[in-house]
């Protein structure tokens, strides 16, 4: 039984949906060994950081260094070590690399953080000015050793390579020097990270982390090492868990395709199973092999697609980083290993996916007669498809449970309801297919033609045959307009916003943990061409230890600021608090609304203030905060800028202002300068080669959904070798034969394409305002290009069309003697 398993399948093999399965697999899998790499050697850098340590005290950019001191003489604490932690580029040939540097008090490390050390003979070194230690990692990564000179930091700070860091994490890209020499060299004087913390024995963890967190100034917080890997997994998950969205219905349509396949395996084989029948082979022992040939057709792709989706990894790794072209991770340099877990469940996935798809053809191939079918020219079974009502009570059933999960809440920060709404309008659109097709057959005139009519009268007495073969095409339609309306509303609602966020024409950046000079707003207005400056000072918020950290930006903002950001919904009145504008992040993640009264920590002090109203942000997805520049100031006393907007005089030279305002920074060409159009190209360019992969995938299932429907003519062609003879005999010509199988393929394409365009419509509402929302907590203006809907709908049809032409070309070729020729 197993030898004619293995035959059967390996002869109804079809390389296209052997392919299929195997892209939806590999998809899945490399998603999940990238993220894998990245967060273990992140683990493993920050076990590094952490040690052994059972508690940290953190801020988003810094504290006091007075805190240290305050919790070390806590008598629940053994033992804490302070640490400066700052991320630096570093210029590494053409490209830059994000460096972890990490300043240590040596003495408080070696009972918390021994990994952040040297070897017991270079300590001494570690407290020398100038030295730092790399971890092989960074080594490797900057090519460098011990001995030669590391520039850090953009004004070029140098350093001596000491040595290396053995117990670092093998991938963690970190760089220690003495805590000191890093207040110093790289500007936070009286400023430290982090603290960690190693309770006493004995002591109650819960008392102890109450009686910390009441010593902790506003903005400071406590976390444990697992929320803070927590955070981490955060920043990727839902970038990550789309992708594999989009490997899952890959699997989709190729499990529509091995339908297909199998179907047209069938049909070439209705008298070898009618054999086996007659043989004494059992109903169930059929469909048990039917179904093992897609399952093992489905195992041969998941092996493929395993193998495949390593080596995708590996690539990815190599030419995007680990945070998959999206800027989500960095400081990491992960080495790829064998994802077993993912492996071992995509790869099931891809087996279920393809005996799925078996098992709908193989329930016909049950009702196949061994008598009838042993006689040559045996029409076969009629498709079995659900009766009327009760498809109707199905297709019913699956919408309203769509429209019951699309009103689910995130599940962990998931938007797990919208996929199974998704999944629901497809199986909805799928058992539509076949009513759709009969009333569109009814309602087709009758054809002078015979060939057009002939086609007709097939389609309105097997309305299941267009299921079948336009199952596909309804899924790859479906995907197709769904991306198309999410990607163009998305993209539009970016540029929208770019023009509203960059009102300036140069934008000059700063370096966000060293301070301009005092008079550098007046050295900036003061250069030939400006007309006025605008400054804006950026602030990071932790406001909870279980989620990242949240942007705070002081800028300056009219009265009704809802003029100059892209403000979402109504807004209220000034009052007595200072108000701030929300992004929509934070009315997903904290529950902010206008009108509600919040503390802010900000500059060592809680500040009461008002949300004014909420506004979208495309930019930072974890949210963000805008509140008045001169109220921030008066509130704080902070009077630091980190950016600058410019506006030039009318008629004033770019490059000239250009010169004149390196100059005046004293930054000279290190100065990070840019245009508003620059900006808006690069942002641009990045949603495009961000969005890439799904243009391939929709191309993709494309290429599957007509591969589907030249399998489904193959089968219905071998099937009907004998009446194609018979009209042969009565005179219809190859050609006019040939009329018929393209006016049934544009016929059979059309129930999938209109239901595909209704399904893909609901998809993109979907994607739109509840999978983008509960994923990255923005929302987006509707924009439809119908321009592009229309070709992509002509285009299937056309391709429809020639697909089936092509899947039946063997059966045009028989003589039409011998296709009506009978055995007796």
């Amino acid at each position: 039984m197993l030898e004619l398993l293995c035959r059967s399948a390996w002869r109804g093999a079809s390389r296209l949906a052997l392919l299929a399965i195997a892209l939806g697999v590999a998809l899945g899998v490399a998603v999940s060994a990238i993220h894998r790499a990245a967060l273990d050697e992140f683990e493993s850098g920050l076990r590094a950081v952490s040690g052994s340590a059972d508690l940290e005290v953190v801020a988003a950019r810094g504290m006091d260094e007075s805190v240290y001191p305050l919790l070390a003489r806590l008598p629940d604490v053994a033992y804490a070590s302070p640490l400066v932690e700052r991320e630096l580029d570093v210029a590494v040939g053409a490209h830059t690399l994000k460096l972890r540097v990490i300043g240590v008090d040596a003495f408080r490390a070696a009972a918390v953080q021994p990994t952040l050390l040297p070897p017991a003979g270079d300590i001494g070194r570690l407290l020398e000015p100038g030295q730092v230690f790399l971890s092989p990692a960074a080594g490797q990564a900057l090519g460098v050793q011990p001995g030669q000179t590391l520039m850090l930091g953009r004004d070029g700070t140098s350093f001596t390579i000491a040595g290396w860091l053995p117990s670092a994490g093998s991938g963690a890209v970190l760089a220690v020097m003495d805590i000191g020499e890093a207040q110093w060299r790289l500007a936070t004087i009286g400023q430290i990270s982090r603290v960690a913390l190693r309770l006493r024995e004995g002591v109650n963890r819960a008392d102890a982390t109450a009686r910390i967190a009441a010593v902790l100034p506003p903005g400071v917080h406590w976390q444990t090492p697992a929320q803070a890997l927590e955070r981490a997994d955060r920043l990727s998950r839902a970038y990550r868990v789309n992708l594999g969205l989009l490997a899952l219905i890959a699997l989709a349509v190729g499990s529509f395709l091995v339908a297909a396949t199998q179907a047209a395996a069938i049909a070439r084989r209705t008298a070898e199973i009618a054999f086996l029948r007659a043989a004494g082979l059992t109903r169930a022992q059929l469909f048990r092999m039917l179904i093992g040939e897609g399952a093992l057709l489905g195992a041969c792709g998941a092996l493929l697609g395993i193998a495949f989706g390593h080596a995708l990894a590996a690539l990815a790794l190599t030419l995007i980083g680990a945070d998959l072209g999206a800027g989500l991770v960095s400081g990491v340099a992960p080495a790829l290993s064998f994802d077993i877990a993912a492996s071992v469940g995509f790869g099931l996935l891809g087996v279920a996916s393809a005996a799925a798809g078996a098992a709908w053809p193989a329930r016909d191939a049950l009702m196949i007669a061994p008598a009838q079918a042993l006689r040559a020219g045996h029409f076969g079974p009629p498709l079995h498809t659900l009766g009327s009502t009760r498809r109707a009570v199905a297709a019913l059933i699956a919408l309203l449970l769509g429209v019951a999960a699309a009103s689910l809440p995130p599940l962990a920060g998931l938007p797990l309801g919208g996929y199974a709404a998704i999944a629901c309008v497809l199986v909805a659109a799928v058992l539509a297919v076949p009513p759709l097709a009969r009333a569109l057959a009814r309602r087709l005139p009758t054809f002078s033609a015979v060939p057009l009519d002939l086609a007709r009268a097939r389609l309105m007495a097997e309305p299941g045959f267009a299921s079948r073969s336009a199952a596909g095409v309804l899924a790859a339609t479906a995907l197709i307009v769904a991306m198309a309306v999410m990607v163009s509303s998305f993209r539009s609602s970016v540029d929208r916003w770019l023009t509203d966020v960059l009102p300036a024409e140069l934008y000059l950046r700063g370096d966000r943990d060293r301070p301009w000079a005092e008079d550098i707003e007046a050295r900036l207005a003061a250069v030939p061409g400006v007309e006025r400056l605008e400054a804006i000072r950026h602030q990071s918020l932790l406001l909870s230890a279980d989620l990242p950290a949240v942007a705070l930006i002081a800028r300056p903002l009219p009265d009704d600021a809802g003029r100059v950001l892209p403000r979402v919904g109504g807004s209220v009145a000034s009052g007595a608090l200072p108000q701030v504008w929300a992004s929509e992040a934070m009315a997903d993640l904290y529950g902010w609304v206008p009108g509600r009264e919040v503390d802010l920590p900000v500059a060592g002090q809680s500040l009461r203030v008002e949300v004014a109203g909420l506004w979208r942000d495309y930019a930072r997805q974890h949210g963000a905060v805008v509140i008045d520049l001169a109220r921030y100031r008066a509130l704080t006393g902070d009077t630091a800028a980190d950016d600058f907007g410019l506006w030039l005089d009318a008629g004033s030279d770019e490059e000239d202002v250009a010169r004149g305002l390196r100059d005046a920074s004293g930054k000279g060409e290190a100065l990070e300068l840019t245009s508003s159009d620059e900006v808006r190209r690069l942002s641009l360019g990045v949603f495009d080669r961000t969005f890439a992969a799904t243009y391939a995938l929709e191309a993709a299932s494309a290429l599957i959904g007509l591969a589907g429907i030249a399998a489904a003519f193959a089968a219905s062609a071998s099937a009907r070798a004998r009446e194609f003879g018979l009209l042969r005999h009565l005179g219809c010509t190859r050609k006019q034969i040939a009329a018929q199988l393209a006016a049934e393929g544009l016929l059979s394409a059309l129930p999938g394409l209109l239901l595909g365009l209704v399904a893909g419509f609901a998809m993109s509402a979907l994607l739109i305002e509840v999978v983008n929302r509960q994923s990255f907590h923005w929302s987006m203006d509707w924009v439809v290009p119908w321009g592009w809907l229309a070709v992509i709908v002509f285009a299937m049809l056309a391709a429809s069309t020639l697909a089936a032409i092509l899947g039946a070309r063997g059966a045009l070729g028989v003589a039409a003697v011998r296709a009506v020729k009978l055995d007796d």
